[in-house]
């Protein structure tokens, strides 16, 4: 009886001290990742080699700070990582933040004067905030982002007033185009 007191006792301490050291561990991390959320909010950049073993929230905030710097690269490379999370709170999260560089990356175009460039961008950019909409309907700056990039690219063909309408212009070609036979009424 004495033996299995002193086995339990040494059990129990045992058992304490490794949720201390679980616990020790994982308030090491939160400080870490703590850190380094600072220094990316102070503008500077963390290693490349923390990024393995930091928390998603730390690559997104990364993401947003390269997208910031306009390192759109880097920013598109982390954001893609963060796609295929569990949380459908940080999916929309790193869609919203994908559609944010590509229409940062559309909008250096524009004022590049390089429109033929900005047009994919644009049309990604509406991609992701979709993305992020149809994951969480009531995030609302997804909605206003969308709706930029839709007044900058709307999603309907331009008519021209000035240009000729091609429809009309061909008229006696429909036939000619129209496989088989016209059959008339029955």
């Amino acid at each position: 009886m004495r033996a299995l007191k002193h086995r339990l006792i040494w059990g129990v301490l045992l058992a304490g001290l490794l949720l201390t050291s679980l616990q020790s561990y994982g308030l090491y991390r939160i400080q870490r990742e703590n850190r380094w959320l600072a220094e990316l909010a102070d503008g500077q950049d963390i290693a490349v080699s923390n990024l393995p073993g930091a928390s998603p929230q730390v690559r997104l905030a990364r993401a947003v700070y390269l997208r910031q710097k306009q390192r759109y690269g880097e920013a598109l490379d982390t954001l893609s990582l963060l796609m295929e999370l569990p949380d459908s709170r940080l999916q929309g999260q790193s869609r919203y933040n994908l559609g944010n560089a590509y229409l940062a990356q559309a909008m250096a175009e524009i004022e590049a004067e390089r429109i033929e460039q900005a047009m994919p961008l644009l049309n990604l950019a509406k991609q992701a905030y979709r993305q992020a909409l149809a994951l969480d309907s009531r995030f609302w700056d997804a909605k206003y982002n969308l709706e930029l990039a839709m007044k900058l690219l709307p999603e309907f063909d331009r008519i021209s007033p000035t240009e000729p309408d091609d429809d009309a212009a061909q008229p006696a070609q429909l036939w000619t185009t129209v496989p088989g036979f016209p059959r008339g009424l029955p």
